[in-house]
């Protein structure tokens, strides 16, 4: 996999938080959808689809997973009743990888800090790593489907 060096650009965004089982995260980002949807964030270009992963699921106690959905957004949203709420992602040096495939298995993070940071000589920085949705949508198959990783570094 290629990693590069990437300057993560200041991004404020419209995010849902999930708590809980990783197994119930289709029920929050479908939430974050209808939103999106009657709020006509459309333009998978002008507002991008992030997750926020707090914790690894695959190690955390289901009571204390955490990860935000979120939308990039031009301004602040107004208080709503779905719970949806604005949060920013500052500006952060990261370490980039692509994942090709379903988000389910994201062999890109998984790169990033088992094999690539070890050896790199870099430390991890105090931000979550960021997993860029770069294609979203219902005809997008799992094979399609392309992430791109930033793991924020010091």
């Amino acid at each position: 996999m290629d990693v590069t060096i990437v300057k993560f650009p200041l991004t404020l965004v419209a995010v849902l938080e999930h708590f809980g089982s990783p197994l119930l995260e289709y029920k929050t980002v479908d939430k974050l959808v209808k939103w999106r949807q009657e709020n006509n964030f459309l333009d998978n270009e002008k507002y991008q689809s992030y997750g926020i992963h707090y914790t690894n699921p695959s190690i955390t106690p289901i009571e204390h997973h955490h990860v935000d959905f979120a939308i990039s957004i031009v301004q602040p949203i107004a208080k709503n009743s779905y719970g949806i709420i604005n949060k920013t992602i500052p500006t952060l040096r990261c370490a980039k990888c692509r994942d090709i495939g379903s988000r389910n298995n994201n062999k890109a993070i998984i790169y990033l800090l088992e094999e690539w940071l070890p050896y790199s000589g870099e430390k991890i920085g105090d931000f979550p790593p960021i997993f860029h949705y770069v294609n979203v949508g219902i005809n997008i198959s799992p094979e399609q489907m392309i992430t791109d990783v930033y793991l924020p570094l010091k």
